[in-house]
């Protein structure tokens, strides 16, 4: 298991701490609100989306009667099974998408030790706007909703590919992955602007050893706050993850 995977390999960590306070705020929101299939995606590829849903993932799954499920919707490049270090499977999303019928329990892989299990990705070379649009994977979301606590779908990146913001009618709310001292404002602001402002939980800030309080306050939270202000008293998680 890559050693960034934080909450399950160093779980006492001062990093695993800091998304355990992301797992509060998502907590505190639910209690709230409908928020429970949660959209991970980033502006650009490198931003640590994939470690950032994982760890989410298993800060979620630490109650002992909670289950959560992560779906690697990241069809391009899936990579949830290979963080993990388990051997991606023959059958995963775009199976079970293409199937006809078929329950969703038939393509999900627990994670062994742990409350969380995994739909993989598949890679997809074409055709992945059919796949997500479609009423299958809707189903399959609904069917995830009923069945787990948490659902966490890690998407693309926004800016590359449009993926990310096709699910939009299926999810209850994106977390947009920030490398806190290497995406460009601009890009976050791009990313941002094409996802409707009111779907946007709010920026997980990711790899940055500056104090929580400080840094990403000044050089990121006006400029996002820019693009929520129509919605500025909506839910928003502004975060700094450390890692």
């Amino acid at each position: 298991m890559n050693k960034s995977l934080v909450t399950f390999s160093e779980p006492r960590s001062f990093e695993a701490e800091q998304y355990q306070r992301l797992r509060q705020q998502i907590e505190r929101l639910s209690a709230s609100r409908q928020l429970s299939v949660i959209a991970m995606t980033s502006a650009v590829v490198g931003d640590g989306k994939t470690f950032t849903a994982l760890n989410l993932a298993g800060a979620l799954a630490k109650r002992n009667d909670r289950k959560v499920l992560l779906i690697d919707a990241d069809l391009r490049r899936p990579s949830v099974m290979a963080t993990l270090g388990l051997q991606p499977p023959d059958e995963g999303l775009a199976t079970a998408l293409r199937a006809t019928s078929g329950s969703l329990q038939q393509f999900v892989r627990p994670v062994d030790g742990t409350g969380l299990s995994v739909l993989p990705g598949e890679i997809v070379t074409s055709g992945t706007y059919e796949l997500l649009t479609s009423s299958r994977f809707a189903d399959l979301v609904k069917e995830a909703r009923a069945a787990y606590d948490y659902v966490i779908i890690d998407t693309p990146p926004v800016l590359p590919m449009p993926d990310s913001g096709l699910i939009r009618d299926v999810v209850d709310g994106y977390l947009v992955v920030v490398s806190a001292r290497s995406t460009p404002r601009k890009l976050v602001g791009e990313a941002l602007n094409q996802l409707e402002p009111a779907s946007v939980i709010g920026l997980v800030y990711n790899r940055d050893d500056r104090p929580v309080f400080g840094f990403y306050r000044s050089h990121y939270r006006q400029y996002f706050r820019q693009y929520v202000k129509s919605v500025r008293e909506g839910p928003f998680t502004l975060k700094v993850v450390v890692r």
